[in-house]
């Protein structure tokens, strides 16, 4: 990408780069923008546009059957304990969502011309939304959405989709000290998944950073669930991406979501002691595991 993007600048006057990066007000740079895609609309023809619809993977339609998937969300929904608030997110979310928070590089992202993204992550934009929510004296905040997101890397293999629908869970508190406050999210967000599984749920943790949070989790989460939670001492990955203790979930060996502790609303709210914790499933594959 880096390469492509270089070969492109080098064709465009000098100095162009500095004028449409920093030069413009945003404002400015969108009515640009705009009237190059309008133009470029205008030359689209009818066979070109049937052409884009079957070989864009951006816009190709699921295969899930949309009725069993309903029927999935509905049960996930009833199950949802009533602490946790239901939220229906736009589809766009501020440019800037993911990478100012979450470290994702933005060729990931589907970016617009209207200073926003297309969605690629709800529990990016429940973090900002929970941050709203603190920052106006809620003393803790649990929320819930159900999203269909779009992802810009490259996928490959059976069941990987450039857009799919995810299921997903934020918490957020305030430090109550010795990992208190974070056993009481772990268990709120695993009891949860738990029920929505049943007996083939498999809960594991990964401890990235020692830290209290380890100790209330033999003391406290576990004793709390009625399940196992094993602890994956060879995952690696997020380690980067979660902050300290990450989750996987998973059932009858299908891999459906994972979540972790993360530093978003710290980040958004200025503040340290500020907790956070993630958790999702893409509600396709759990559909597609369901009797």
């Amino acid at each position: 990408m880096g390469a492509v993007s270089e070969r492109v600048w080098a064709r465009l006057p000098e100095g162009a780069r500095d004028v449409l990066v920093d030069g413009l007000s945003q404002s400015d740079l969108q009515s640009v923008l705009l009237d190059v895609s309008r133009e470029r609309a205008a030359k689209v023809t009818p066979a070109r546009l049937l052409q884009r619809w079957q070989q864009d993977r951006f816009v190709q339609p699921s295969e899930t059957d949309p009725r069993r998937l309903v029927q999935t969300q509905q049960r996930l929904w009833e199950l949802l304990p009533e602490r946790f608030a239901g939220v229906e997110l736009s589809p766009v979310t501020p440019l800037g969502t993911c990478s100012a928070i979450a470290t994702i590089n933005q060729h990931q992202v589907l970016t617009t011309m209207r200073s926003t993204e297309v969605a690629s992550d709800p529990t990016n934009e429940l973090a900002l939304e929970a941050a709203v929510r603190r920052r106006a004296g809620q003393a803790r905040v649990d929320l819930a959405a159900c999203q269909r997101v779009v992802r810009a890397q490259a996928v490959e293999g059976p069941g990987m989709f450039a857009h799919f629908q995810l299921f997903a869970l934020v918490s957020s508190a305030r430090d109550t000290g010795s990992g208190r406050t974070e056993a009481e999210m772990l268990i709120d967000h695993l009891r949860f998944w738990r029920d929505v599984l049943g007996d083939s749920a498999e809960l594991t943790f990964t401890t990235f950073t020692p830290s209290a949070v380890r100790e209330r989790i033999d003391d406290t989460v576990r004793p709390a669930l009625k399940t196992d939670l094993v602890e994956d001492t060879e995952r690696t990955t997020g380690a980067n991406y979660y902050s300290g203790t990450a989750l996987g979930i998973a059932a009858g060996g299908a891999g459906l979501g994972d979540g972790g502790f993360t530093t978003w609303t710290a980040d958004l709210l200025g503040d340290a002691k500020e907790r956070c914790l993630t958790s999702c499933i893409s509600t396709e594959r759990l559909t597609a595991i369901s009797a």
